[in-house]
């Protein structure tokens, strides 16, 4: 006798053999090794001053964090932070090592779109406006029709406008000459400017170096902070390459901190080779204290750029909290 078929066993295996076969193609592929993430490189601007990214440079550090993400660095020096912070505007670099607080105020008014992602607390002992010390200037007021050296967009240039309006005078009082570190240090010792306004590294070495008076250095003027900044679209989309820079800066500070002399060792050859007591001395002008930037302690940042703006080196009013603020 022929027997029919079991229609109903026969659709009872079919989902029964189609549960398997997924199942067994979710065993297979977790078992597969994770595809390796894709080869990026993060692009990173830097000034001879910026200490901490200069000491990861050095360390290799920096790099050795960011491979275990395969993520490369192309490291980028720049004689000062105004075309850094250009670079950062245009595309150029990715992120912009310490610049000082004066800088992105320059920045922002070029419309750059800008994310602070970190802070140095302030440092106001690592910036000052030096004269020969046979020099007949005696007090700030004696800077009236002078010739005085200094960085332009850089934290001396706002400090140099404190000091001015302290001792009654304003910028056109002077005759400001806009150099590079390398090139005010030049003009200082040549005699070709009556005073260099500058910050650490140079202003110890010069110190150190030639016979020198300092008429004012930053205390009850300008607190001096040095920032980390990004651009906006980087920040949005990068945020975990900023966590991992942004610890590796804390962990730098630090470090400095606890070893003075071994810090030194390695930055003398870096600056210039400077001896290790004169970068122990600007080092300890420094704070190195890597903290959060907080939009409600940007005070100083707007009294910079209305000092910029009323003394006519701004083309527009800036407001200095239309930035963007990356929180680690």
């Amino acid at each position: 006798m022929h027997l029919a078929p079991d229609r109903s066993s026969s659709m009872l295996r079919r989902p029964l053999l189609a549960g398997l076969a997924i199942a067994l193609v979710f065993t297979l592929a977790s078992a597969l090794p994770l595809p390796a993430r894709a080869q990026e490189t993060v692009r990173i601007g830097y000034q001879k001053s910026s200490t901490l990214i200069t000491l990861l440079k050095a360390q290799g550090t920096l790099e050795k964090a960011l491979a275990k993400d395969n993520i490369d660095i192309s490291w980028h020096e720049f004689p000062s932070g105004l075309p850094l912070l250009e670079a950062l505007n245009i595309g150029n670099v990715d992120i912009s090592a310490d610049v000082a607080d004066t800088v992105p105020i320059f920045a922002q008014a070029a419309q750059a779109k800008l994310t602070y992602f970190a802070e140095e607390s302030p440092s106001p002992s690592a910036q000052a406006i030096v004269v020969s010390k046979d020099s007949p200037i005696q007090q700030l007021s004696d800077l009236k029709g002078k010739k005085v050296a200094v960085t332009k967009a850089a934290g001396t240039h706002y400090l140099l406008i404190a000091a001015l309006n302290k001792a009654g005078l304003t910028f056109a009082d002077i005759q400001p000459a806009y150099l590079t570190p390398a090139d005010g240090r030049a003009a200082f010792e040549n005699g070709k400017v009556d005073a260099w306004v500058t910050w650490e590294p140079f202003l110890t070495s010069v110190q150190r170096q030639l016979p020198t008076r300092t008429l004012a250095d930053g205390a009850g003027l300008a607190s001096y902070k040095r920032y980390y900044l990004t651009s906006t679209a980087y920040a949005t989309a990068h945020a975990e390459v900023l966590k991992l820079v942004y610890q590796q800066l804390q962990e730098a500070g630090n470090w400095i901190k606890k070893n003075p002399r071994d810090a030194a060792q390695v930055l003398g050859p870096l600056w210039g080779n400077l001896d290790v007591q004169t970068v122990e001395a600007a080092n300890a002008h420094r704070s190195y204290q890597v903290e959060p930037v907080k939009a409600d302690q940007l005070g100083e940042q707007q009294k910079i750029a209305d000092a910029f703006f009323a003394a006519g080196l701004l083309p527009k009013a800036v407001d200095a909290k239309d930035v963007g603020i990356w929180k680690p």
